[in-house]
């Protein structure tokens, strides 16, 4: 350890009482967390890339510092897939610390994972007041059934309006309008039903058909459109 002559020279001055850091809330415990060690919960963390064309949602499922599980979901950038494929293989077993300078060349990966760092260590986790917190696994049920992630892209101009595109439900087929031309609903079909039915045997017109669905007042719609097309 090296002091400054300006150190060397101060008399010394006995510090005050010191609690130590402020507890915080780790699955349904108060901890005083003083190592990485020290650190489980479950939670999430959201970034961008620097032109902000990409952004990327990162769940993770950390277990005494340890990174269990990890969930990666990423939009708007095809680069960053891949960047997310190697994060998958890369985050597990890290400690938090470790995962904040990995060589993952994705900035909205990064990104998302120091907004996760800084959520988890003061104690502001999914699973801050779960009792022994969440199984690994949990990240998973943020995709639902079919293990998909929850999209949603819609497009709009001043001369022509909205279009959705694609729902929580599935790709969107056609758009309900009204008399006035204002939506009222519209069709889709769930393209990861439609994969799941023709890995069981259907023929893909038919797992088409089982896989279509609607929202809304379809059945009162004047035309439908095909958002994509019209």
């Amino acid at each position: 350890m090296i002091y400054s002559r300006e150190v060397e020279e101060m008399c010394p001055v006995t510090q005050g009482v010191h609690h130590g850091a402020a507890a915080i809330p780790e699955e349904a415990k108060w901890v005083q967390a003083k190592e990485v060690k020290d650190i489980s919960g479950f939670t999430h963390g959201i970034g961008w890339c620097a032109p902000q064309q990409g952004a990327c949602k990162l769940s993770l499922n950390v277990k005494e510092g340890i990174i269990q599980e990890a969930l990666i979901e990423t939009l708007g950038c095809s680069g960053m897939t891949h960047s997310a494929a190697m994060a998958s293989e890369i985050l597990p077993g890290l400690t938090v610390l470790e995962a904040l300078n990995t060589d993952l060349v994705c900035d909205a990966i990064n990104t998302a994972m120091r907004e996760l760092f800084l959520q988890i260590v003061y104690g502001r986790s999914q699973s801050a007041f779960s009792e022994d917190g969440l199984a690994v696994g949990a990240g998973l049920e943020d995709l639902g059934k079919g293990l998909r992630s929850q999209i949603g892209t819609m497009y709009g101009t001043l001369a022509k309006g909205p279009r959705y595109l694609e729902m929580a439900e599935g790709y969107v087929t056609g758009i309900a309008l009204d008399e006035d031309n204002q939506i009222i609903g519209y069709q889709y079909v769930s393209l990861g039903k439609m994969t799941d039915f023709i890995k069981k045997g259907d023929d893909p017109n038919t797992a088409w058909e089982k896989a279509k669905g609607q929202y809304g007042r379809v059945a009162d719609a004047v035309k439908i459109i095909d958002p994509r097309q019209e």
